[in-house]
């Protein structure tokens, strides 16, 4: 049966010269659509991968921190087993509070961007760029301009996103490091005892704000940039290609031909979307992972400085590339990679599969 996604667009392939104000109509429905299929799938994704969040994090925390753990398997066994079901979803709450906005953010952000600049590229692009799509009105790119749009657009909408993001990333990384730290300074006393402890998310943000400043939640954010920021550009790379060599696949062997610009994204069969999302996390991730483990450590670094003014300091990062060059001198620079793909990987899939979907299920039921 015809959904009504289906019939409005027909009706906007029919209509090209209706009011605008219908046309805005469409738009506005459109962006419910995303606002709501985003936050549907960040909180499902979050609920499902959080704990493998906490185990990439302990993993990537200084040496101190993660000495005990023989790999991400084994921190997810022994934190369960010693410290209970209640560490593994460490900062949660922050997550969901604030993640959910952030993660609507994001996923609206990039098809906010990626639309505008592909308008942008085809009226730049000349012929190459002037043909449309008939069946959802989009322009084909060349594969030139398709990295530089999904590229440019991935980048930009991590910088908007980590404007709500940073304070929660922080937040939920000192309270996923935090119990750990204490099990291994109460082990070896020659080692720098913890210097902060918080009772959840909110007393954590809290005590960030009273001991470091409202500048202490933001002072990682072009750390955190130079981590999410690449990731996410290479995500929406790898994803958007994947997507189309998916549909070249299906539409060779149903018509013939690939013309891989006539099928929705949420019309793909759920095994692509799940392919589609979980290559693309696991390779942008793994990629990634010394800027997020440099990212992490400057963070955990900060609270520890702030905190502990008086007490004997572990080694001082003066800045990324500085901690990225001491994590290369000790063999660490891919410390993490694999607890980093572990976690990305299921949770890209979770979030873009359920996204695609939900978008499509919330256009078909919504008026």
């Amino acid at each position: 049966p015809t959904s009504l996604r289906s019939l409005r667009a027909l009706n906007t392939m029919e209509s090209s010269d209706e009011p605008s104000s219908l046309r805005q109509q469409q738009s506005s429905s459109s962006l419910l659509h995303d606002v709501l299929g985003s936050a549907t799938a960040g909180i499902i994704s979050r609920i499902m991968t959080h704990p493998l969040d906490t185990v990439k994090a302990r993993l990537q925390a200084p040496s101190s921190s993660f000495a005990a753990y023989r790999g991400p398997i084994d921190a997810l066994i022994q934190t369960y087993r010693h410290e209970g079901i209640r560490s593994l979803y460490g900062g949660f709450g922050a997550v969901i509070v604030g993640g959910t906005p952030g993660t609507v953010l994001y996923l609206t952000g990039y098809a906010f961007f990626r639309d505008a600049f592909s308008s942008l590229a085809s009226n730049w692009g000349g012929s190459s760029g002037s043909t449309f799509n008939n069946s959802n009105n989009k322009p084909i790119l060349s594969h030139g301009q398709e990295f530089a749009v999904h590229f440019s657009s991935g980048m930009l909408a991590e910088a908007v996103t980590c404007i709500v993001y940073v304070p929660v990333d922080v937040v939920k990384e000192r309270m996923q490091v935090q119990s750990r730290e204490s099990l291994v300074s109460h082990n070896d006393s020659l080692r720098k005892p913890q210097s902060y402890h918080y009772n959840g998310s909110l007393d954590a943000l809290q005590q960030i704000i009273r001991t470091e400043g409202m500048k202490g939640i933001y002072r990682g954010y072009w750390a955190t940039l130079a981590s999410f920021g690449p990731f996410s550009a290479l995500y929406f790379v790898f994803y958007e290609r994947c997507k189309v060599w998916s549909k070249e696949m299906l539409q060779k062997n149903k018509t013939g031909h690939a013309n891989a610009q006539r099928m929705d994204d949420g019309d793909l069969p759920l095994h692509y979307l799940i392919a589609c999302s979980a290559g693309a996390g696991a390779l942008a991730s793994w990629l990634t992972s010394p800027l997020d483990l440099a990212k992490l450590r400057l963070q955990v670094q900060r609270g520890q400085t702030a905190a502990a003014a008086n007490t004997i300091q572990t080694t001082q990062y003066q800045g990324m590339f500085d901690c990225l060059q001491a994590a290369y001198k000790k063999g660490e620079l891919f410390r993490g990679a694999g607890a980093r793909v572990l976690h990305f990987a299921p949770a890209t899939t979770v979030t873009m599969t359920a996204y695609e979907k939900c978008k499509n299920f919330y256009a078909d039921t919504l008026p």
